[in-house]
């Protein structure tokens, strides 16, 4: 079996929930892309890392069907462990930087996935939604506290890869924080906390606690 980490990605303040991310630090090891699809596949994690120069940061992200030029939380998470000033995506170099609690990246909307923004009137009809049927990625958000910047969300990719719901959603947080052009504070899935930041030239940080699972 591949070495691989598994991380939890915008953990809440107790350190808990976050979305599992798994990591496999010597992408050498794994060159071929049908082989790191089998194994992201095998894992199933909403998405899986392999690192590719761990001095240059270059990542290569994987969802259990699909290959991805950018994603969220997994920049966050390999952010974080490999403690690199930036990742190298397909998709741009983006900027991480560690504030102690948070590991944060820069990134920009065009970059990320595209999923449908579904706002709706308040944090309690979020909480009721049922799983919607596979074929279009959902982000449904609602106001707690609109001047405060605060935001329930839930996130379903509508894969039908066994990931019905993911638990936090870093590339979707970075589609709402740059369509709303302020900083927003989400709670996402059971209890996951992701920080946004429009930032000068269009780009948006993303930040949230980081947990090394095993």
């Amino acid at each position: 079996m591949t070495d691989y980490d598994v991380l939890r990605v915008f953990c809440g303040p107790g350190g808990g929930y976050g979305n599992e991310l798994g990591v496999v630090r010597e992408g050498s090891v794994m060159p071929d892309r049908e082989e790191r699809q089998a194994f992201a596949a095998k894992l199933g994690f909403s998405e899986t890392v392999f690192v590719d120069d761990p001095e240059r940061g270059v990542i290569d992200i994987y969802t259990p069907t699909l290959r991805l030029p950018f994603a969220g939380h997994p920049c966050v998470g390999v952010g974080w462990l490999l403690d690199v000033p930036e990742l190298v995506t397909p998709a741009g170099v983006v900027g991480v930087r560690l504030d102690g609690e948070f590991s944060w990246i820069e990134a920009r909307a065009e970059w990320a996935p595209t999923r449908t923004l579904r706002r709706y009137g308040s944090a309690a009809e979020v909480d009721a939604l049922a799983v919607p049927a596979p074929g279009e990625w959902i982000y449904a958000w609602a106001w707690e506290d609109e001047a405060a910047g605060r935001v329930r969300a839930r996130a379903f990719p509508g894969r039908d890869d066994g990931i019905e719901e993911d638990e936090a959603t870093g590339a979707a947080a970075l589609l709402l924080t740059d369509r709303l052009g302020r900083a927003l504070n989400i709670v996402q899935g059971v209890g996951s906390q992701i920080l946004t930041a429009p930032q000068p030239g269009g780009w948006v940080e993303v930040g949230g606690r980081v947990r090394l699972e095993r």
